[in-house]
């Protein structure tokens, strides 16, 4: 979840403040207080954060690109300049080519799609000049799918209003996120990063938002080639937290070190820890966990290597709902293997029990009878009467093809269509030669008649599921 802080090095910003009568403060400098409260906060909580700092006024400068340098961060805003007027437009396009220069075109976090956060340094709300390009830029960038948040002081210009804003910025959008993770009788504690969002779920009556819960629940494994690469909503990080002392920390090593990831070994120190013996079995057998994120809602826990020497244990959010994987059928149906009468896999893991076949057929894996054309309709006819011609030898495929016509015209209310076929089997039975087996014409009078009563729309004679049979003769075998 990259970062972009795009800082406003206008002359607005150098209008004095006064501090309770001490020396006179500049509103830039009341925006440097606050980022570096930012930073900091993110270089205690969120450290595998990439960060970008960029600077605007009627042009815009990339200042420091996407690091985890956080001192390098607060080394720049020590050293701004001052510029000439305001140019919101301007910045944002340049976001924009910053961020898809870094992480390409469609990423989640290019600017158009991304979650924008507006804190204003003004007490002058309404009559600030960034007021309606501000909110209008806002706007139109929240109607193009994105989010976010305008963020105004409390009170007057003073290091504690900019503290409360940007603290609630710090709550709303980089509050870390503490999990328990839990496996039978084995549990660790650990942090999700980046933190995940709420879900709603557009297809319910009442949609309401779904929240991972803090006790991640392991309900079971299975293997890597069974799960294939299912669809999920998000990826997250999973880091162990090793307990130093009486204090709660992330074992992270230094912010220098951290140009590359830490291993969750790394994360966790030199203590035992459950989530670090999960992360080396996931990668050793080549399996992933299934784990209960709350009601109905599941996700999987995977080793993904970013490089041949390093892996971090993952997490991956399914759409909320009992079925998210089809082939799987659903999660809680699933059990362990030990619970099964023969091994779903086979002696020799030749087989494997997914995909699991759904008990009534799927309409689109049917034979369906569809007529687009007169020309297919004319072909279906002309069928059932070639093997009307050859009864009673064809009797069960003259049936078979009957039914198939009777169906299809039955979903499509065309009962013409079945006066019209009862019509033509009355007319074949007249025109039997006389050499023609007794069987056959019984056997086209029946289901003539049948058709018949099938048109007529009674429910008794035009139930779909059922079946015209051959009538039962003295002549049949």
């Amino acid at each position: 979840m990259p970062t972009v802080v795009l800082m406003d090095v206008s002359l607005s910003m150098t209008r004095p403040v006064s501090l309770d009568g001490i020396e006179e403060f500049q509103r830039k400098n009341l925006a440097v207080h606050g980022l570096n409260m930012l930073f900091e906060h993110m270089a205690s909580n969120y450290r595998l954060e990439f960060t970008s700092l960029m600077a605007f006024s009627s042009l815009w400068e990339l200042l420091v690109p996407f690091t985890r340098d956080y001192n390098a961060l607060q080394e720049a805003l020590s050293n701004l300049e001052d510029y000439d007027k305001t140019c919101v437009e301007a910045a944002l396009n340049g976001v924009s080519n910053v961020v898809q220069q870094e992480w390409g075109s469609y990423h989640h976090t290019s600017v158009f799609i991304a979650f924008i956060y507006l804190l204003l340094i003004t007490e002058e709300v309404l009559s600030h000049p960034y007021s309606y390009i501000t909110r209008s830029s806002y706007q139109k960038h929240n109607s193009g799918g994105g989010d976010g948040q305008i963020f105004t002081m409390e009170g007057p210009l003073c290091m504690k209003s900019v503290q409360t804003m940007f603290g609630k910025l710090i709550d709303l959008v980089y509050s870390p996120f503490h999990a328990v993770l839990h496996c039978g009788n084995l549990s660790s504690d650990v942090q999700v990063f980046p933190r995940p969002e709420p879900v709603v779920m557009d297809e319910e009556v009442e949609p309401m938002p779904r929240t991972v819960s803090t006790d991640l629940e392991i309900v079971g494994f299975i293997e890597i080639a069974d799960i294939a690469s299912p669809p999920v909503i998000s990826r997250h990080l999973v880091l162990p937290i090793a307990v130093n002392k009486d204090v709660d920390e992330v074992g992270t090593g230094t912010t220098d070190e951290l140009e590359e990831e830490p291993s969750a070994s790394q994360m966790a120190g030199k203590s035992p820890n459950f989530c670090v013996l999960l992360h080396g079995s996931l990668k050793v057998e080549g399996m992933v966990a299934l784990v209960q994120l709350g009601p109905e809602w599941y996700g999987m826990l995977y080793s993904q290597a970013d490089s041949k020497k390093k892996s971090n244990l993952m997490m991956s959010l399914f759409d909320p709902g009992p079925e998210p994987l089809p082939w799987l059928g659903k999660i809680s149906h699933l059990g362990p293997i030990s619970e099964a009468a023969d091994n779903p896999y086979g002696e020799d893991d030749s087989k494997s029990p997914f995909p699991v076949q759904p008990q009534v057929k799927r309409s689109y894996a049917q034979n369906v009878t569809v007529w687009i054309k007169a020309s297919g309709l004319q072909t279906d006819v002309q069928k059932i009467l070639r093997n009307a011609r050859k009864l009673p030898d064809k009797t069960q495929t003259f049936y078979k093809e009957l039914n198939r016509l009777r169906k299809a015209a039955l979903a499509f209310g065309f009962w013409e269509l079945l006066k019209g076929v009862a019509d033509l089997l009355e007319r074949e039975c007249t025109m039997l030669p006389d050499s023609a087996h007794p069987d056959a014409a019984f056997q086209l009078s029946h289901a003539a008649q049948q058709l018949k009563l099938a048109s007529t729309g009674d429910s008794q004679y035009a139930a779909f599921d059922h079946n015209i049979v051959p009538m039962h003769t003295d002549f049949s075998s």
